[in-house]
């Protein structure tokens, strides 16, 4: 006989009752809805093993794949790699913020997420790795940042923003260019991080000579 499908309902039920059983059935249902939500419960319920990470990992359904993306950022066995370059740009977009929320990536991540924010093909992903590598701060992934500034609009805004870790010349220089944007919103974000910048020099004593 067939397994009774569980049911939206039921998943739900099981996640405010920890009732892993229910959950690691409905991880095996036809609904991608319902896999979804039994991935995320079963993370919430600190049961989620490898062999479940695997299963969405290559889920046919890029909403579970989706799913996995969001909670990588705070589950470290997730191969983030993989979901940076799934074929669905919403799935690698959440896969580069989930590599920005972690404390420190691999080499290979790092590497990943700078050939990621200049060469992807979709500007949400580009801008998504730019985030990502400002959150993380790291100086290998300045120059991507730099390059973004004369990505399209929305990348660009994020490019100044994610400029903010980071203090040298090529900052300067990018974000005096910055001041003379067509888009308003990266001149302003510009500005701001600029005049934050002198009034930490000022408040340090750094104009003095």
């Amino acid at each position: 006989m067939e397994p009774v499908p569980v049911t939206l309902t039921a998943v739900t039920l099981a996640a405010h009752e920890n009732d892993t059983a229910t959950l690691e059935a409905a991880l095996n249902g036809n609904d991608p809805h319902v896999r979804a939500i039994a991935l995320s419960s079963l993370h919430k319920c600190d049961a989620l093993t490898p062999r479940h990470i695997a299963l969405a990992l290559t889920d046919h359904e890029r909403l579970v794949r989706h799913r996995l993306a969001r909670i990588a950022a705070h589950e470290p066995r997730v191969d983030l790699l993989r979901l940076l370059s799934d074929d669905d740009f919403a799935v690698a977009e959440t896969a580069a913020w989930a590599l920005g929320e972690r404390d420190a990536v691999s080499d290979a991540e790092m590497q990943a997420l700078i050939m990621s924010a200049t060469a992807h093909e979709h500007p949400l992903v580009r801008e998504s790795c730019i985030a990502a590598l400002g959150s993380l701060g790291d100086e290998r992934g300045l120059p991507a940042i730099l390059n973004a500034c004369k990505d399209k609009p929305a990348v660009r805004r994020r490019a100044v923003i994610s400029l903010a870790p980071f203090d040298s010349p090529e900052v300067t220089s990018a974000l005096r260019a910055a001041l003379t944007d067509r888009d308003w919103q990266v001149r302003q974000a510009a500005e701001d991080l600029l005049s934050a910048a002198n009034l930490s020099d000022s408040e340090t004593g750094g104009d003095e000579p």
